[in-house]
Formats: C-alpha cells, sequence, structure tokens
C-alpha cells in the first residue's frame, strides 16, 4: 500500500543548540534604522528579531559538520582536508581542477582577470547581472550583456524556468561582436536578481551545444545550482526519477567549469572556489589564488572549513533537505500570495521576493522603493530584508540611474536556521506593513559609494 500524502511537513533536522534573539520595540527599531542610514547592510545583527537579509554565510552547520571540523589540518601547504574537499567537489560537479577561495568573488575575480582580454574590448554574455559578478567582468575591461528570456523581466509572468538564457539574444551578441570578443558565457543558476528563478536542462544543454563549436567557453555561477537541479527535478520531464546528485553532474558537464560561493548550497559559514576542466586555465589560476587569497591548498579558507564543506557538499544534494528548504521559501511566498502582496512568480528558491513597484507605486524609482520598503519591514517587525532594485542596480554611463524592470526587496531564508513560526511573524509584518502603506515616503542618497552602493550607502527620508 502506497504511504500516504501528509497534509502537513517538518524539517527533516531537530534543534539541539539555540541562539537568543533581543526583542526590540518599535521606538528601538525607529532609531537603528535612522542610525543606519535607512540601509539595513549597516544595522547591527544584535537589533535584528529575523535577519533574511542573505543565506550567504547564515546557514545552520550540522553535527555532521561540526565533528567533520574536529579533523581540521591547518598545515600551510598540502592540507588533508583540501584534498578531501576536491574529491567531494569532483564527485558532485565533476570538474578536473579546483582552486579554493575565501568565497565566491574571490573566484569571480580570478576567472574575469583570466578570461577576459582587455585589448579586444570582449563582452560577457549572461541570463541577467548578478552585482559582483558584473564588477568583477568590468574591472577586468569586459562588459556584461544581458541575453536572459524576456520573461525574467515580468514579475507576474509564471514561465517555469525564467532564469533561461535566451538562445535568439546570444546568437544575436555573437554576431554583432564576433566569438573572438565573447569572453565566456556567463550562466547563473537559480537567478538571484530575477527573483530566485531556475533554468531548464534542456537549456543548460542548448546554450553549451551552441557555444562549443565557436570555441566560447561557458561558465556557470553554481552558487545555488543544486536548487536549480531540484526545480529540475519537479518541472522538468524526464528528471523526476533523477537523484539531485545525477542532475547536478548532468548540469556541469553542460560548461568549463564554476565559480562558487559555498556560503550557499553548501551550509557553510566561509568559503568558495573556481573549477575548471582546462589544464591552462588552471594553471592560470593557481598563480593567480597564491597571489591575492593564499596558497593555492588552502586560498583563504581553514582546513576545518574546507572540511566542513567537504562535509556540507554531500548533505546539500540529499532530497529530505532540499524538499524542507524550497516548501519553507514556498510557504512564506504562498502565505503572502493568499495575503494580496505582491511577490515575484513563481516562488523563488533561496527567497520570496516583494514587487516594490507595486507594493509602494507612489514612490518614483529613483526615491528607491526597494530600499524603503526593507527598512519599513525592519521598523514594522524587526525582520531584516535586502534591496534588490534600483540602488543595487548602480548607474549608468551617462550618470543616471538604471531603473530595473525589477524593483524587489528579497526575503533571503538562510538554511536551517528559522522555523514556520518566524516565517509567520514574517509575513504577518508585510501584511501589516502593507495596510500603511500609502504614508510610507521615499529615500535620497546621502552618501553614494563609487562601487557596489548597495553595501555601504547611507540615505534620508523625502519630505
Amino acid at each position: 500500500m502506497a504511504e500516504k500524502t501528509k497534509r502537513h511537513w517538518a524539517e527533516p533536522y531537530k534543534i539541539k543548540v539555540v541562539e537568543p534573539l533581543k526583542m526590540t520595540t518599535r521606538e528601538d527599531r525607529e532609531k537603528a534604522i535612522v542610525e543606519a542610514g535607512y540601509n539595513t547592510f549597516l544595522l547591527k545583527s544584535d537589533d535584528v528579531y529575523i535577519d533574511l537579509l542573505t543565506d550567504s554565510g547564515t546557514s545552520a552547520m550540522s553535527d555532521a559538520q561540526w565533528a567533520a571540523m574536529m579533523l581540521g589540518d591547518e598545515a600551510y601547504a598540502g592540507s588533508k582536508n583540501f584534498y578531501a574537499m576536491c574529491d567531494t567537489i569532483t564527485e558532485h560537479y565533476g570538474y578536473k581542477h579546483v582552486i579554493p577561495t575565501h568565497q565566491g568573488r574571490g573566484a569571480e575575480h580570478i576567472l574575469s582577470q583570466i578570461m577576459i582580454d582587455r585589448d579586444k574590448d570582449q563582452v560577457v554574455p549572461g541570463n541577467m547581472y548578478f552585482t559582483t559578478t558584473k564588477l568583477h567582468q568590468e574591472l577586468a575591461g569586459g562588459k556584461f550583456v544581458d541575453v536572459i528570456i524576456d520573461e525574467a523581466h515580468d514579475p507576474t509572468n509564471l514561465h517555469p524556468f525564467k532564469g533561461s538564457i535566451d538562445l535568439d539574444k546570444l546568437k544575436g551578441v555573437v554576431a554583432e561582436y564576433g566569438a573572438d570578443r565573447v569572453a565566456y558565457v556567463s550562466f547563473e543558476g537559480n537567478v538571484n536578481m530575477a527573483g530566485g528563478q531556475p533554468a531548464s536542462m534542456k537549456n543548460f544543454r542548448e546554450v553549451y551545444e551552441y557555444c562549443q563549436p565557436l570555441g566560447i567557453h561557458v561558465f556557470l555561477d553554481a552558487t545555488r545550482c543544486v536548487e536549480n537541479c531540484y526545480f529540475i527535478k519537479v518541472r522538468e520531464d524526464g528528471y523526476q526519477d533523477k537523484s539531485i546528485k545525477e542532475i547536478l553532474k548532468e548540469m556541469c558537464s553542460y560548461s568549463d567549469g564554476c565559480t562558487m560561493s559555498s556560503k550557499k548550497d553548501h551550509l557553510v559559514n566561509i568559503g568558495g572556489f573556481l573549477a575548471v576542466n582546462d589544464d591552462d586555465i588552471a594553471e592560470q589560476a593557481r598563480e593567480m589564488v597564491v597571489v591575492y587569497e593564499g596558497l593555492h591548498t588552502y586560498g583563504g579558507m581553514a582546513g576545518r572549513d574546507m572540511q566542513a564543506m567537504a562535509q556540507g557538499i554531500v548533505e546539500c544534494v540529499q532530497i529530505d533537505h532540499l524538499r524542507a528548504r524550497m516548501m519553507q521559501t514556498e510557504y512564506l511566498g504562498q502565505q503572502l500570495i493568499d495575503h494580496n502582496i505582491p511577490i515575484v512568480q513563481p516562488i523563488g528558491g533561496h527567497a520570496v521576493y516583494l514587487d516594490a513597484k507595486k507594493f509602494l507605486p507612489h514612490i518614483d524609482q529613483d526615491e528607491f522603493p526597494a530600499q524603503v520598503l526593507a527598512s519599513e519591514l525592519y521598523v514594522e517587525g524587526g525582520v531584516r530584508a535586502m534591496e534588490r532594485g534600483n540602488v543595487s542596480a548602480g548607474r549608468r554611463a551617462d550618470g543616471k540611474n538604471h531603473r530595473p524592470n525589477l524593483e524587489m526587496v528579497r526575503l533571503t531564508i538562510p538554511r536551517r536556521v528559522y522555523t514556520k513560526s518566524h516565517m509567520d511573524v514574517t509575513w504577518e509584518s508585510i501584511v501589516d506593513l502593507y495596510e500603511r502603506r500609502e504614508s510610507v515616503k521615499g529615500l535620497r542618497f546621502v552618501y553614494e559609494p563609487k562601487l557596489l552602493r548597495f553595501f555601504q550607502a547611507r540615505f534620508e527620508k523625502v519630505e
């Protein structure tokens, strides 16, 4: 007899250690957000009740990961933890060479510097920009070109694979610039700036098969590719009976390498890597990692962190873990939909994204509605979220703001950290804020950094 499907779900783990949270008053939070210049990045974590700023390095490690850290070999060169990590990465991702870095942007920097020829005025097509990735490409002399499908720019479009590359757009870039001026294709899994939207396996395969004969490399931003694999398993024909590990291995086979921030999928607090198949690229990367990150056998990580990563990779492809992870995001998103809160749909993998344009339609985009919404949500319920809109997009060459189609607030759920009750407090706070939305005012800069301004910018209210 088949097992009966349960009406409710629960996390596939139990909680044995807790971190007490400080409960604050609205008055406390109003003072704190002013001191932070209305930038949630500048809040002190002690003043935050539910921290949905990011899933980067904020996961809860398992007992097996903590035990693995006790095996830390802190040798400067040739740590046994490095080899354990590399073997695990190769087993799950399939790449020949692994170069460790302190986190994902270290890998982005090295890849950009190796692959982009400043003298050729090269372009990097990709499925929507990510902030640090695009900046590293620009600093290396490249130009990012968005080739994501049009559906990704529409928060209400229900396309199941909104993260996919538009092959016709990619072909148009090659026709315009020539294959030799395409430095590489940057292909992100579960596209962050599109609302955590996946690409299909068919799309990964078709892009790679198109690029290979032209000599164009394809590199994955594999930061959340495991979550992308989950969506392939449940949405794409032919993959329902395959394991996440099998799907991941196939996905990576349609690329020449990847950059990885292990602080997401891999359930660790620090670490990342660049993985490639090409021997020459690997040799250049090892030389660069010694200059910028640390020796090629630790790349800025302690041995214990590499061992915890190896264990985290094994755990992150387990279907019970992934299903619970995605169902928590789905639960939060569905509660907001049920209460008529505008969000990006379909609900993404690592986060739920509020549609700030529809939430605060009276605030012009150059008064940063997503930044406003994130700061007001903190005041409302002590929930810290992240702006992903005009502030994150930065300025164009003419000095004007980019004003992207997607003006969002990201409610990013750390893995294995919060309970269903925390999600209830979150959506209830958003509903309360929505009821007073017409009284909310815009923001303007009082300090604007030149690079990655969303991290350190400060604002004041527009009266």
